[in-house]
């Protein structure tokens, strides 16, 4: 495989995710809805009682809506991570996928780069929300919507990684929305997206240790901290790994002998 057959075939991957999204208009909308219904509806009535206290990366007081914004973000990356992995179920029932894996091209690079494109179809969503939370009043540091682009492409390669990995098992589609269920909405609660963990602490300790264990926690992390211009090793070392072990199981799961082979 040369350089450029390489560029094409992502080029066209990405041309077709690109066209897929402005044709689903609703998609762009129904993926705004449920953090702003957070931001906008249930911030507003947590404010309150969920006041947060300085902790890093800030240097003050914040309110809940400060807080969540990064964790809304990540929840846009997971359901959009989710959405893409449901259209490669749909795409290996109808056929076309079956197409692009015959393809000269290496298995691996071809996968990558399908998660690839759904990465960068997301950034489209974060972006899209943030600017709406700034109109809102939750400003980050103008050069943190900048710092924080590298983090939004690697937690969304992580999550689509996840759920690539969780499709290659699934061999009906219509088996896949209640699959998606048990891993989107645990992931998302069980995490430090809507409040912190020292505070889940405070409640529960077996309910912290799970999610500090949960990798989407620390992409929460990773985000929240690159968005106010600030590293977080752990975040990134642990989003790294998963996302490099996710990506690998994923790839041998759409073996011809292995994965859709089985059926």
């Amino acid at each position: 495989m040369t350089l450029k057959d390489g560029l094409v075939c992502f080029n066209g991957l990405l041309q077709r995710e690109l066209l897929r999204f402005v044709q689903q208009r609703s998609r762009f909308f129904s993926a705004l809805v449920r953090p702003l219904l957070w931001l906008v509806v249930f911030a507003s009535g947590f404010r309150a009682a969920l006041g947060i206290a300085i902790i890093e990366p800030y240097e003050t007081y914040i309110t809940y809506e400060v807080y969540i914004v990064p964790g809304l973000c990540a929840m846009i990356i997971l359901f959009n991570g989710m959405q893409s992995s449901l259209s490669m179920v749909y795409d290996r029932e109808m056929g076309s996928m079956r197409v692009l894996l015959v393809s000269p091209l290496p298995r691996p690079f071809l996968l990558l780069s399908k998660l690839m494109s759904t990465s960068l179809i997301s950034l489209l969503q974060v972006y899209g929300f943030l600017l709406i939370a700034w109109f809102w009043g939750v400003e980050a540091p103008l050069w943190g919507y900048l710092t924080a682009l590298p983090a939004f492409l690697l937690v969304a390669m992580m999550l689509s990684a996840i759920g690539l990995f969780i499709s290659a098992r699934i061999k009906q589609l219509e088996n896949f929305a209640g699959v998606m269920n048990f891993v989107i909405f645990p992931m998302f609660f069980l995490s430090s997206a809507l409040y912190p963990l020292w505070k889940m602490r405070e409640a529960s300790e077996w309910l912290y240790w799970v999610c500090a264990w949960n990798p989407f926690s620390h992409g929460v992390e990773f985000i929240r901290f690159a968005l106010y211009q600030q590293g977080n090793s752990e975040a990134l070392i642990i989003v790294t790994l998963v996302t490099v072990v996710a990506s690998i199981l994923a790839v041998r799961g759409f073996q011809p002998q292995q994965g859709m082979g089985k059926r």
